[in-house]
């Protein structure tokens, strides 16, 4: 498991070219779970990203494909804010590196990854939402909660399909089978939405460790309760512990505190 970064209080972040500034407030959790002896979950909340990566592969080797993706993820948010362009470099720079992991030539390694990273487009900010595989980021503003990724999994596939519902996907016996990851000596392709950034919003990326044990409805309201984004991060970890933690569970919550506008031109 790596965690590069942690919670933090409100902190105000400037945006180039005078796009004025984001005052963004965000909180982490995870946990090995009850039935795992390693925690393959790696996360990152260094502003301009943040995301989790659930790791897959014999021995440890899921653990070093999701550090692969987030050190990647690391070098790309120095650059101040990122472009989906630049998260894909990164994703395909994180692929590369999975591919050369000791050990892994003949079973593959991979990971899913997902998560939002601050951007602009013209001179307002958005969230670049990411995603590969089935972890999630779910929306929550004004009180409306939605998901906003959708999963690259074979019962998602079965569900647009109409040949089961929602609830009937958590318990189908192909629930943990995917058709996206970065890895597996696969280009990685991951699927893109801008979301604008608006006081009041909060973003939740998470590992199915959550998705998999707590359903929507009561992940709703513990996002929605009014905790500190902290509270709120490791509220859901320990909810997913309670409902029985079979896997490994991280969750990541960013808050929206405050958009400073950009200042007036001179003259």
């Amino acid at each position: 498991m790596t965690q590069i970064g942690g919670s933090s209080g409100p902190r105000r972040i400037a945006l180039p070219s005078g796009a004025g500034a984001v005052v963004l407030a965000w909180g982490t959790a995870t946990d090995v779970g009850h039935r795992r002896q390693v925690n393959e979950d790696s996360l990152i909340a260094v502003p301009p990203i943040f995301a989790v990566a659930d790791g897959m592969g014999g021995h440890a080797a899921g653990d070093l494909a999701s550090d692969a993706v987030v050190v990647r993820l690391r070098a790309a948010a120095e650059e101040g804010v990122v472009t989906p362009a630049g998260i894909g470099l990164a994703l395909a720079q994180a692929s590369h590196d999975i591919a050369r992991l000791d050990g892994t030539a003949l079973t593959g390694a991979g990971t899913t990854v997902t998560g939002v990273a601050l951007t602009v487009s013209g001179e307002d900010p958005y969230f670049a939402v990411f995603n590969v595989g089935d972890s999630r980021v779910y929306r929550w503003f004004e009180d409306e909660f939605e998901q906003v990724t959708v999963d690259h999994s074979v019962v998602q596939e079965l569900v647009d399909a109409g040949a089961i519902t929602r609830s009937q996907a958590e318990h189908h016996p192909d629930s943990n089978v995917i058709t996206r990851a970065v890895g597996f000596n696969e280009p990685p392709m991951p699927d893109y939405w801008m979301l604008p950034i608006e006081p009041g919003l909060r973003m939740v990326a998470c590992s199915d460790g959550l998705t998999k044990e707590v359903d929507e409805e009561r992940i709703q309201a513990l996002v929605s309760a009014g905790s500190p984004p902290e509270a709120t991060a490791h509220a859901l970890m320990q909810e997913a512990l309670a409902a029985g933690g079979r896997d490994n569970v991280t969750v990541v919550v960013v808050d929206v505190v405050e958009v400073e506008p950009p200042a007036p031109a001179e003259g």
